[in-house]
């Protein structure tokens, strides 16, 4: 059987990593990729850090004959292709809607007709909402949401019915889900349609709902990726990262190198096929902690800027329980944060970046996405 495996949206900054630990372990690459100007930049031009023995295709996942003449030859498919980012998506609904539900509607249907022996989705972790809480030792398992006017306050926590603050805890994969924003809605699209399609045409299709991942090549100047890169861009522009709401938002940072490790072990896993699986280091950090991290090894001291406000479609606290990953895909988190942060930081000494983050707030702001005291 073929090695050759395809990553659409392989280019990207996790694609592009999964691409080096299948080559390290005898995969050949092809990627089907757009080189989208708010990621790439202008030009369409092939990124420095992919490798070379990786075949690259530029084109477009809902375009079908792109997609056909991608999976000629190919064993199996890595989905990664998406629109990302949780603000804008509250705005630009028909674009991330067309790119990641539509994409991944064209995506499967050429696939039915060209069945492959693995198909890996990436997830997220957005679509939880909330993680899961307790209060006392009782799990609160339904679905919390918080309300407007104690956002209004500046009141951040989730509480329960009579008013209770409610203690976060590992999110499993039982959670139920909670799309509370666009990109949210259209990650569930990619996940669901993937395993549906997949047990509908015999193809072993597995999800993996990755947390907060970080590391080098995250896209520096895009006001809209992962919130270590923004705090990145805010500090080597001199300025302060800006964080929302009071800064103790607790999230899980995951490597990079770690999630594509991941992604290899589920694609080659036995007996997994149907399940979605969290992705992330199983430990939890406040924002505002990162961020403070995040000026120390640059070399940076400016001290974060908390505004008080809320983002639309954000929520308060979600971290991983990785226990099924460990147990069925044996994934263990091997690079610890300080060592990734180190790398990162590294990386970040040699880069220059656009800090277009304001221009993004102002947006929201303009749309009446931000709530703030």
């Amino acid at each position: 059987m073929s090695t050759r495996v395809l990553i659409t949206g392989g280019a990207g900054f996790i694609g592009s990593y999964v691409a080096d630990e299948l080559l390290a372990h005898g995969y050949e690459v092809r990627v089907l990729d757009v080189l989208d100007p708010q990621v790439h930049g202008p030009g369409q031009r092939r990124p420095a850090y992919l490798d070379d023995r990786v075949e690259l295709r530029i084109g477009d996942v809902r375009d079908r004959r792109a997609v056909d003449d991608a999976l000629e030859g190919v064993s199996g498919v890595f989905h990664f292709a998406a629109a990302v980012g949780v603000g804008q998506s509250m705005y630009a609904v028909e674009h991330y809607t067309s790119v990641n539900t539509v994409g991944t509607a064209v995506l499967t249907e050429a696939l039915a007709e060209r069945p492959v022996a693995r198909l890996v989705v990436a997830s997220s972790m957005s679509i939880y909402g909330e993680g899961l809480y307790r209060v006392g030792e009782r799990r609160v398992d339904e679905v919390l949401r918080r309300q407007r006017r104690d956002l209004e306050a500046g009141e951040w926590e989730v509480r329960d019915r009579s008013g209770a603050i409610l203690e976060p805890i590992p999110t499993p994969e039982s959670k139920t889900p909670d799309l509370s924003s666009v990109y949210a809605l259209t990650k569930y699209d990619q996940e669901r349609l993937c395993l549906m399609m997949g047990q509908a045409y015999g193809i072993p299709s597995i999800a993996l709902r990755f947390f907060n991942v970080y590391g080098p090549r995250q896209a520096l100047s895009n006001p809209y990726t992962g919130v270590l890169a923004i705090f990145a861009s805010r500090l080597l522009n001199g300025r302060p990262p800006r964080i929302f709401e009071d800064g103790l938002q607790r999230r899980d940072f995951v490597s990079v190198r770690d999630v594509a490790r991941a992604c290899r072990l589920a694609y080659e896993a036995e007996h997994v096929e149907g399940r979605a699986f969290n992705i992330g280091s199983g430990q939890a950090r406040t924002v505002l902690d990162v961020a403070r991290s995040m000026s120390r090894v640059l070399g940076r001291p400016i001290e974060a800027e908390v505004v008080g406000e809320y983002r639309m479609g954000d929520i308060r606290h979600c971290f991983a329980d990785i226990d099924a990953a460990r147990r069925e895909l044996g994934f263990v988190p091997g690079v610890a944060f300080e060592e990734g942060l180190d790398e990162l930081g590294r990386w970040l000494a040699g880069q220059t970046a656009e800090d277009r983050f304001m221009d993004a707030c102002q947006e929201l702001r303009a749309r009446g996405l931000t709530v703030g005291r």
